[in-house]
């Protein structure tokens, strides 16, 4: 299984961006361990891992502790051994039964405005689920940075978005799409 692993942190100078090698990672510690090698002293550590244009699994460390994943599809840790070291110990699913995070409470903001939208409206801005898909995982991890659960499952299960089109729109929504285009394009 072919894979781009790109790690974007911030540190004291703003974001920076390297490629990181997962290959001979033995464990979820391992991968924490290269991402905190990118900038010991980063505040917050990002890393995007994309496979074979399928799966987005993104992890994250606050400075260089506390180690978070998210997961489009829970199927990639049947697919590959990068899989199953990235997911394999993740909870089953992040959705409740309502199709919220699990992990956190919707805002009444949020329900104010899918109120105040047509039924057409609300599926083109936010499409229901892929139902193939079993996004796993910490899907708050990113709320910090102005992209909710919702808004992140939406991004994951929106048709004809790449895993490489999701990380492109989170990374210029949180300042680090410049960075993680010109990794890519190195």
């Amino acid at each position: 299984m072919s894979y781009f692993a790109g790690a974007a942190v911030r540190g004291a100078d703003g974001w920076t961006a390297a490629e990181l090698d997962l290959g001979g990672a033995v464990d979820l510690d391992d991968v924490a361990e290269r991402m905190r090698d990118v900038d010991p002293d980063a505040d917050v550590s990002l890393l995007f891992v994309e496979a074979d244009d399928i799966y987005l699994t993104i992890l994250r460390l606050d400075e260089g502790e506390n180690l978070r994943v998210f997961s489009c599809d829970s199927a990639f840790a049947d697919e590959s051994r990068l899989g199953a070291l990235l997911v394999g110990d993740l909870q089953p699913s992040v959705l409740d039964a309502d199709g919220a995070s699990g992990s956190s409470s919707s805002s009444s903001e949020d329900s104010d405005d899918s109120d105040e939208s047509d039924d057409d409206d609300e599926e083109d801005e936010e499409p229901a689920a892929d139902p193939d898909a079993d996004p796993i995982g910490d899907a708050d991890l990113l709320t910090d940075f102005g992209i909710s659960p919702q808004r992140l499952l939406a991004l994951c299960a929106h048709e004809g978005m790449m895993p490489a089109d999701v990380t492109a729109e989170v990374c210029q929504i949180i300042g680090c799409g410049d960075e993680v285009e010109e990794l890519r394009e190195a």
